[in-house]
C-alpha cells in the first residue's frame, strides 16, 4: 500500500479509557505509521447525559501516556475538523432530508413501551429483535395525527432485502442477511444523530480510508454499508480485530480487575509495556519476538497477523514484561516514571538527594514488577528503622540469628563501615554460619523481611548510623 491512508480513533467519552480501546488506537496508529498515513482523533460526544469533559481530557492524557498521538484531532485541529461531533452537528440534517427524498428513510412515531412491547414479543417467539416496520408506511393523515398527539418522530432507513457483504481485511468475506436487521433509527427524536448514522457522515467527509475497530461492531459495518449505498459514497476498507478477552474467555470488563489505561498506570506499569503487551495480544506482530520498541512494533505490524479469536489478558504476563522494561530504562527516565509512587511514599528526590534516590531505584528495579512494588521497600532505604515482618522477626527471636547479628554488628561498632562482603565473611567466621544461616538474619535485620533487593546495595546506601540503629534493634526482639 502506498503512503495517504487515513485512521481513526473514535472514542465516546463516557468513562476511562479502556485498555480494549486502547488496543484500537494502538492498532489504527500502527497501521497509519507503518504505512506512512495519517492518524485522525475524533471524539464523539452526542450522548448528552453519558458524555463528560473531564473524561475527555483523560482520554487525551492516556493516549499521550501511551504515545498514541494523533495527527489531526480535538486539541490540533485538521483540514477536516470539527474533530469533536458535538460541533458537527450542521452537517447531518441535509443527509437526513436526502434519505428521505429518496423514500430510504422515513418518521417512526413509537413510543419507548410500544417497541418495548413488540421486542418482548419477539423473544418470546425466540426470534431476533429487529424493528417490525410499524411506522413504515403510515400516510401523511396518520403522521399528522401522531404529532398532534404530542409525538415526536425518530427517523429510521428503511433496509431493503437481500445480504449485505464485504471483504474484512482480517475475516475475510462477511455476510449478513439484510432482513434480520430490522429498519434503524438514524437521528433520534431529540434530533440527535444515532452512532451508525453519524459515523458514515463523519468518515466519509473527514476522507477516511480504513476503519480498524473491534469485532463488536461488525453488525455496524453492515448497517452502515447500507447507508454509504444509498448516499452514493465509496465506503472505507474494513479490519474488525479480536476483543480482549479475561480469564473466564468472556469480554474483559471490571471483574476481571483492572481494565482502563488509568488504573495500569496508577499500579505502576510502564506505558511502553502496557503498549508491548497490547500489540502482542492476537498475534499482530511479526517475527515471534516479544519484547519490541515502538519503531520495531511499526515495522513488523500486520493486520493479516491479526487474530481472529479473542485473545485473553493474562496479567502475570504483563507483569512479567513491565519488569523487563523497568530493568531497561534509562535512571532518569525510571525516576520520572516513580515520581508520583515516591510522592505518594512521602519521599521527596530533592530533599534526599537525587542521585541517592536514582541509586536506590536502579538497587530495587531488579527486584520489583510494576513501580508500585517498590513502594514497600522505600522506608528500607529511608527510614532510620525498620518494622520487622512476622517472618523476619520470628527469625530474629532465634538464638543463632542474634549471635549472627551482634557479630556483624561489632565489626560495625570495631571498625566502621568496611565493604559488606568482607564484613559478611568476618561475621561467618567468627559464628561459623555461612548461606541462608548467615544472609537471612542480616537481611531481617537490616531490611525488616527476609526477602528483597540484593543485601549488599542495601547495605552500601545505608549511613553507618542506621545500620547501627537497625542491628541494634534486631538484637532487642
Amino acid at each position: 500500500m502506498s503512503g495517504g491512508c487515513r485512521v481513526r480513533f473514535a472514542p465516546s467519552p463516557t468513562g476511562y479509557l479502556h485498555v480494549g480501546n486502547a488496543r484500537t488506537a494502538l492498532f489504527n496508529w500502527l497501521f497509519a505509521r507503518h504505512h506512512g498515513g495519517t492518524f485522525l482523533l475524533r471524539i464523539e460526544d452526542t450522548d448528552r447525559e453519558r458524555t463528560s469533559a473531564t473524561y475527555e481530557k483523560e482520554i487525551l492524557e492516556s493516549l499521550k501516556w501511551l504515545a498514541l498521538e494523533w495527527d489531526e484531532g480535538p486539541d490540533r485541529g485538521g483540514a477536516v475538523g470539527p474533530y469533536r461531533q458535538s460541533e458537527r452537528m450542521g452537517l447531518y440534517a441535509p443527509w437526513l432530508e436526502r434519505l428521505l427524498g429518496d423514500g430510504r428513510a422515513y418518521p417512526c412515531y413509537c413510543t419507548d413501551e410500544e417497541l418495548e412491547a413488540e421486542r418482548a414479543s419477539l423473544l418470546a417467539r425466540r426470534e431476533a429483535p429487529r424493528y417490525l416496520g410499524r411506522c413504515r408506511d403510515l400516510g401523511p393523515g396518520d403522521r399528522l395525527r401522531m404529532e398532534r398527539e404530542g409525538r415526536r418522530p425518530a427517523y429510521r432507513f428503511r433496509v431493503g432485502e437481500g445480504t449485505v457483504e464485504f471483504r474484512d481485511l482480517i475475516r475475510g468475506p462477511v455476510r449478513f442477511d439484510a432482513r434480520s436487521m430490522g429498519d434503524f433509527i438514524i437521528v433520534r427524536s431529540n434530533g440527535i444523530p444515532a452512532y451508525n448514522f453519524a459515523v458514515v457522515i463523519d468518515d466519509h467527509f473527514m476522507e477516511v480510508s480504513h476503519v480498524i475497530r473491534g469485532e463488536d461492531h461488525l453488525s455496524n459495518t453492515a448497517l452502515q454499508l447500507m447507508l454509504y449505498g444509498s448516499l452514493g459514497w465509496e465506503p472505507p476498507s474494513f479490519a474488525h480485530h479480536s476483543l480482549i478477552l479475561g480469564e473466564d474467555r468472556s469480554k474483559l470488563g471490571k471483574r476481571h480487575g483492572s481494565v482502563s489505561v488509568r488504573e495500569f498506570r496508577e499500579r505502576g506499569f510502564l506505558p511502553e509495556a502496557l503498549v508491548n503487551y497490547l500489540a502482542l495480544l492476537g498475534s499482530s506482530l511479526e517475527g515471534g519476538r516479544e519484547i519490541c520498541p515502538p519503531e520495531e512494533m511499526v515495522s513488523r505490524f500486520s493486520l493479516e497477523r491479526a487474530g481472529k479469536s479473542g485473545a485473553v489478558f493474562d496479567g502475570e504476563k504483563l507483569r512479567w514484561m513491565n519488569g523487563v522494561y523497568l530493568r531497561q530504562v534509562s535512571p532518569e527516565r525510571l525516576l520520572d516514571a516513580a515520581s508520583p509512587f515516591l510522592e505518594r511514599a512521602g519521599c521527596d528526590p530533592d530533599a534526599l538527594g537525587r542521585e541517592r534516590v536514582l541509586a536506590v531505584l536502579d538497587a530495587l528495579r531488579f527486584n520489583v514488577e510494576t513501580l508500585a512494588d517498590a513502594v514497600p521497600f522505600l522506608p528500607v532505604f529511608f527510614s532510620p528503622s525498620v518494622a520487622f515482618d512476622p517472618e523476619a522477626d520470628a527469625l530474629l527471636k532465634k538464638e543463632e540469628s542474634k549471635e549472627v547479628v551482634g557479630a556483624f554488628a561489632g565489626l560495625l561498632s570495631r571498625d566502621g563501615k568496611g565493604p559488606y562482603r568482607e564484613w559478611a565473611g568476618g561475621a561467618s567466621k567468627q559464628t561459623g554460619k555461612r548461606g541462608k544461616a548467615l544472609f537471612l538474619p542480616l537481611r531481617a535485620a537490616l531490611t525488616g523481611r527476609l526477602s528483597g533487593p540484593e543485601l549488599d546495595r542495601v547495605y552500601d546506601l545505608l549511613p553507618l548510623e542506621v545500620l547501627q540503629l537497625r542491628l541494634a534493634e534486631a538484637l532487642r526482639t
